[in-house]
């Protein structure tokens, strides 16, 4: 691995973002990181070669208070990972609005308001953008596998990731939807059959081979594709 890759991380506070923080320093990439809260007791301050930044994703202060910062640098890797499972009842019946809206911008558009305003930060030619999608989102493979308000949220990601390709123009541009598997998390409970350091490093391999590779797509992260 090379020492020069880079990457930004949003949303690394604990979970896949703090093990994908941590992979990617390990294999000697430098790692900028986003948490809401940058707390000296926040968990990602003790992985060693951090830089780590504030972020509240869904705020647009906060994002312009970042981009600010970050003004003049540039990434090989963009990493969107933040997300919120949604309602424990997963119900549309009993889904009220503000519940919805909540889900709907946490998971698909705040990351595309990210990528937008993060863009002249990727590195020109043969830069990457990582969106933290799910396997729950495909319309073809999704239904039936559970959290049908979570995995709607996470098809119009997909939705919303497709059309910001499309709009950019742009034939070096790379672009990963990413399905990190069922893992055990505060989100994917203790069933889950994988481990947080297993799904991570499989999705930092995709990653790390994606870089310099343009066009837009749908993996696990085990590098199989997804169906739409």
């Amino acid at each position: 691995m090379s020492a020069s890759r880079s990457i930004l991380i949003i949303g690394a506070s604990r979970g896949l973002g703090l093990g994908l923080a941590s992979e990617f320093a390990a294999q000697g990439w430098a790692v900028t990181a986003t948490v809401r809260s940058a707390t000296p007791q926040a968990p990602l301050q003790a992985v060693p070669g951090v830089r780590v930044e504030q972020l509240e994703m869904t705020d647009p202060a906060s994002l312009e208070q970042l981009a600010n910062r970050l003004s003049g640098q540039q990434f090989d890797v963009i990493f969107v990972n933040a997300g919120v499972a949604g309602p424990t009842h997963h119900s549309t019946a009993q889904a009220s609005a503000e519940e919805m809206g909540q889900l709907f911008l946490t998971n698909a558009v705040a990351p595309l308001r990210v990528a937008e305003r993060l863009l002249p930060n990727l590195a020109a030619g043969h830069g990457l953008i990582v969106f933290m999608s799910s396997i729950l989102g495909s319309i073809e493979a999704g239904a039936g596998l559970g959290m049908p308000l979570y995995g709607a949220s996470k098809a119009a990601l997909n939705h919303l990731v497709q059309c910001f390709v499309r709009v950019q123009d742009n034939p070096q541009l790379g672009v990963l939807l990413m399905h990190p598997g069922w893992v055990r998390t505060d989100m994917g409970g203790a069933d889950a059959p994988l481990d947080i350091d297993s799904s991570c490093k499989g999705m930092v391999e995709q990653v790390s081979a994606a870089v310099g590779r343009p066009g837009l797509r749908y993996l696990d992260y085990q590098g199989e594709p997804l169906p739409w």
